[in-house]
């Protein structure tokens, strides 16, 4: 057996939750295998409405096994949080979620150090999250970061000391920012001991045995594509490796474990914190495309800037992460737009190309859009892809041509079954 992996081919928020959710009951085991608490999936089911930041989107299918993999980092505050959100719920799930013991801890100080590295910029605020993800992924690179399977060590308490004194030391170097540093601590050893009863796992090798004995597993990506910390819109940045690439080192399987490759992307494009975004309107028709999407940060809450859909953009995301087939969300935001556009190609330095420039930061961009006749037309209820407009058709027919890759299922609307096979999902 192999890995299918979901992933965003944007800059996130392209609806990668529901799509696992909803998908998730073909598979054994969901894994997540990057990011932190920064991502959002939210996920509608029976009418309730549901955010994961750290536990995977497979969660809300019973008998489904659910892991976090070695490459996420993980908040135990944030992650107690969600837990109590499901037990509230009535979902069972203590017995089916596991984490690796590789998995970096969260402290509160990495989020102190978060917020007063960002306040310190000033202008050049890169939009972080204020999460602590950064300051964990520095402290992992750097080799001083505390893991799950350390929760476990009689030291536990002596390391965690240790690297929250390097912290308070570095935070000397910033401006001071409002952060009740002992509520946070007390917080975040309650959580801890709560964490402690879940099953802490070397999940490289129970994910090896698992596909030893043909069982099916998803990788589940949080943020986008150009986001990745190597191929996105440096230093906007996160940082870890979104793509495709990251599931091998995230989840520790061979990459040629690795089977179909499934890009989410909105009909449209947001974008949320600071950062190059070439399509983007930021004018009424972006406003528009706001409201019409209800285009707020499920993590920050943050008002999400939009545009259009960029194809120079995503055929660098599908090329760089040999994605096999596409699935387009949202697509009734545009059922009240006269005229839809997509940008076709860009010119700068006085050629017209539809390849991205080694820095979208400081190259001056001008995008070349195509028009498409919108449908005018509520699609939210309509319960098949062939009773979409017809409008909406040549509109799907023209991404699918420009991006030489098949879009396999449509989405329109929040709710698990609003989502349209538009061709064989591949293998699935």
């Amino acid at each position: 057996m192999k890995v299918d992996v979901i992933l965003g081919l944007q800059w996130g928020d392209e609806g990668k939750g529901k799509i696992v959710d909803f998908l998730a009951d073909r598979y054994d085991i969901v894994c997540r295998f990057q990011g932190g608490p920064n991502a959002g999936h939210t996920i509608k089911v029976d009418g309730k409405k549901y955010v994961l930041h750290t536990i995977p989107s497979g969660i809300l299918r019973p008998n489904i096994l659910n892991i976090i993999g070695n490459g996420v980092v993980l908040d135990p505050i944030t992650m107690v949080k969600e837990m109590h959100m499901l037990d509230s719920s009535g979902i069972e799930f203590r017995n089916r979620l596991y984490i690796s013991n590789k998995t970096h801890l969260i402290l509160p100080t990495h989020r102190y150090l978060d917020a007063a590295s960002e306040a310190s910029k000033g202008h050049a605020k890169i939009g972080s999250t204020l999460k602590g993800i950064g300051p964990t992924y520095m402290d992992k690179t750097g080799r001083n970061g505390l893991r799950i399977g350390d929760i476990k060590s009689k030291n536990f308490r002596v390391h965690y000391q240790n690297l929250k004194d390097k912290h308070l030391k570095l935070l000397k170097l910033y401006p001071e920012v409002e952060f009740n540093l002992e509520e946070q601590e007390s917080a975040f050893f309650e959580a801890i001991d709560e964490i402690s009863t879940l099953t802490f796992l070397n999940t490289e090798y129970f994910l090896h045995k698992a596909l030893q004995d043909n069982k099916r597993i998803l990788a589940e990506g949080a943020q986008g594509s150009m986001l990745d910390i190597d191929f996105g819109t440096y230093p906007f940045v996160t940082s870890s490796n979104t793509i495709s690439a990251g599931v091998c080192s995230g989840l520790g399987i061979s990459p040629n474990s690795i089977g179909e490759v499934i890009g989410i992307a909105k009909a449209y494009c947001t974008r949320v914190g600071s950062g190059p975004f070439p399509t983007e309107q930021d004018n009424a028709i972006g406003e528009k495309l706001r409201s019409e999407g209800a285009e707020f940060g499920a993590t920050t809450g943050r008002p999400r800037r939009c545009g259009w859909i960029d194809i120079p953009q995503l055929k660098y995301t599908i090329m760089i992460n040999g994605v096999t087939q596409v699935v387009i969300t949202k697509l009734d935001v545009l059922d009240d737009f006269d005229t839809i556009q997509t940008g076709h190609n860009y010119k700068y330095h006085d050629q017209l190309t539809d390849e991205l420039p080694f820095d979208l930061v400081d190259t001056d961009i001008e995008v070349m859009y195509n028009d498409f006749k919108g449908w005018k037309h509520t699609i939210s209820k309509v319960d098949s892809y062939e009773k979409l407009p017809d409008e909406a058709h040549k509109y799907l027919d023209a991404l699918e041509k420009s991006l030489n890759t098949k879009i396999s299922l449509v989405s329109t609307g929040p709710e698990r079954e609003k989502l349209f096979h538009r061709t064989s999902f591949l293998n699935l």
